[in-house]
């Protein structure tokens, strides 16, 4: 049995309503439109047919991608603490030069380098779980250690200065 993986509720919601509209919306129309193409009659150099199958194939993909993963993910509340770093928290630190980044601690599926959204499971995400406020962090990265310290821990978004 493959191990749960953690997801907001919006991002729960967000992979569900892309599978929705796969399943209700486009795998409908393409289906239409390879029908229509097959029945303009050669296949072999019918270019709609070909695109169309190979977007049926695409969408077949992601459906079965998206179902299996749902599957495999554990929606887990909004934070209602900021005592500490937990999942979905949003962490503010501070490198050794003075400058404070925002990161929120998210599911794999919901990362987002430019927004500050990082895995639990990245070096980052899982040095931060479980600190407190004031709190020394040393991670180990590609690009070599990395050091913060934790100055602010947020359960919403924090307003932007």
């Amino acid at each position: 049995m493959k191990r749960k993986d953690y997801i907001s509720r919006a991002g729960y919601a967000k992979l569900s309503g892309e599978l929705d509209t796969l399943l209700r919306v486009e795998r409908p129309k393409v289906v239409n439109n390879v029908a229509a193409a097959a029945a303009e009659g050669d296949r072999s150099e019918n270019a709609e047919y070909i695109y169309g199958k190979k977007r049926l194939r695409q969408i077949d993909k992601r459906i079965e991608f998206l179902t299996n993963r749902l599957d495999a993910l554990e929606v887990v509340p909004d934070p209602t603490t900021d005592a500490k770093v937990v999942f979905l928290s949003y962490v503010d630190v501070e490198d050794p030069e003075g400058k404070v980044r925002t990161f929120r601690i998210v599911g794999a599926d919901e990362t987002d380098a430019q927004s500050g959204f990082i895995s639990w499971k990245s070096p980052v995400g899982r040095a931060l779980l479980g600190k407190q406020l004031d709190d020394e962090v040393v991670v180990e990265t590609p690009g070599g250690e990395r050091e913060y310290v934790v100055v602010g821990i947020h359960t919403q978004r924090p307003s932007a200065a």
